[in-house]
């Protein structure tokens, strides 16, 4: 069938099969961060010209796609502008583009981007986050609501979070190096209903849930620096807490029945048995200090230390150096963790701990009674959800490279996406077989979206629909 014919008749046919899972992708990662849709009939070939619905350029951007039943919204940069574009679904027609202030320009990592974050929709209005300004809403035809500036931050690594909509707020986590916080604003004006601090948390990235337990209103669930931390979504109280968690976290996590998964991976010190002896402050300061200042720049490596430097100021602070031997002290780990509870559950609510190859980058998968993550430099681990026990770990045949999207999953198929365009095609059940690999051509950052038999796929340039034809 010719391909102009085929979209034809797909865009006739129109969203409405799955009508369950229309609006459902309406975030990062879709249904409460899972990465899992009720689709059927998706394609496991995929390319430039194969199994093509549509496909548009788009600016240069690192967000995912955010769905309604009929619009598509994503951010980006053109230049050094900041803009929010809503497109048809059915078409992949950009139907508006809006530009955000910009009044400051941020440092980033070379794996992050200006527009990173991804919007979340209520299926009227869209909500953006760019770190060089604050958070934005636009109604679906593009004309602003509110703007709430934010900032500027201060994270190593630029900001990473995406929002999340709970009731009529809009929550957005503010991690950096110093002063973090998440914050509560309402959808309906922008106005801020409540801001909890996170002193613990340093240099975060991390993307929350929620979590609604029996009889009680929602929390929101936020990984962070050491602890897990769930949140009254009403308020901003602090409701329970897990100890254990890498120093740094930019991953989602994921839930399946009463347990969440979460994975973290500082740096290669942090694996169990290679964690190094640092020396207290007073040690240092009697070796380093001039004039009772440790300066970074008289430390051996004070370079590659520049971290721990949470103010930037060039010296080493008492409480500087303890987070620096907490975060070394921290684990590498996968945690599976009950979710529920009041105060610090660490002793009751860890189910189990998992620390080989874990991803970095990467959110976890729970699909189908299996576990799946794929860490940054292509290896792939699959485990028991309920035990923690691996099923199988290696390297994708066809597709070894770097990963950064995170896994999606739908209709029996994993999709795994590699850093230069590589899309594997897993089956159900575990098995490191693919079913395909597909190759796009065009680096991929950004994780898919999946709703009523469609694949929508952000590239460098690109934003692919794909439908099986």
């Amino acid at each position: 069938m010719p391909l102009i014919l085929a979209t034809m008749l797909l865009m006739m046919a129109g969203p409405a099969a799955d009508a369950p899972d229309s609006e459902a992708w309406s975030r990062f990662r879709g249904p409460n961060g899972s990465g899992v849709s009720v689709s059927t009939h998706l394609p496991a070939e995929l390319g430039p010209a194969k199994n093509v619905v549509w496909k548009t350029a788009l600016p240069f951007g690192h967000s995912s796609p955010a769905l309604t039943r009929d619009r598509i919204f994503l951010t980006g940069t053109r230049g050094d502008r900041l803009v929010t574009i809503g497109l048809d679904r059915r078409s992949g027609r950009i139907l508006w583009e809006q530009e955000a202030p910009r009044p400051r320009v941020e440092k980033l990592d070379t794996r992050n981007g200006p527009a990173g974050p991804t919007p979340a929709t209520d299926g009227v209005n869209v909500y953006v986050f760019f770190a060089d300004f604050g958070l934005l809403s636009y109604d679906v035809d593009g004309h602003e609501r509110w703007r709430v500036p934010l900032g500027p931050f201060n994270n190593l690594y630029g900001m990473g979070a995406s929002p999340v909509l709970v009731d009529d707020l809009v929550v957005l986590v503010c991690d950096q190096n110093t002063n973090s916080f998440v914050v509560a604003v309402a959808q309906r004006d922008g106005r801020t209903r409540w801001q909890t601090p996170r002193p613990e948390a340093h240099s975060g990235h991390s993307t929350p849930i929620l979590f609604k337990p029996a009889g009680g209103p929602a929390q929101v669930i936020v990984p962070g620096s050491f602890l897990l931390t769930a949140y009254s979504a009403s308020t901003g109280e602090k409701i329970w807490w897990v100890r254990g968690l890498s120093f740094e976290l930019k991953s989602t996590p994921v839930v399946s029945g009463d347990t969440l998964y979460i994975n973290g991976f500082g740096t290669p010190q942090n694996q169990p048995g290679a964690h190094p002896t640092i020396p207290t402050f007073d040690e240092i300061t009697r070796e380093y200090a001039e004039a009772g200042v440790v300066k970074l720049s008289s430390m051996p490596n004070g370079a590659s230390r520049s971290w721990i430097d949470l103010d930037s100021n060039g010296a080493i602070s008492a409480s500087e150096w303890d987070y620096y031997r907490a975060a070394m002290a921290s684990e590498n780990g996968l945690l599976a963790i009950r979710l529920g509870g009041r105060g610090d559950m660490t002793d009751t609510n860890v189910r189990w701990k998992y620390h080989k190859a874990v991803p970095q980058l990467p959110s976890p998968l729970v699909y189908r009674d299996v576990l799946y993550m794929v860490n940054d430099g292509g290896i792939v681990t699959v485990l028991n959800p309920e035990s923690g026990a691996e099923l199988g770990q290696g390297r994708l045949k066809g597709a070894i490279d770097h990963y950064y999207a995170s896994p999606v999953a739908a209709d029996g198929k994993v999709f795994m996406l590699s850093e230069t365009g590589k899309v594997v095609v897993l089956p159900q059940g575990g098995s490191l077989e693919p079913i395909a690999v597909n190759d796009l051509a065009d680096d991929i950052y950004a994780t898919p979206a999946i709703s009523d038999g469609r694949i929508y796929l952000r590239t460098r340039s690109w934003l692919y629909c794909f439908a099986r034809l």
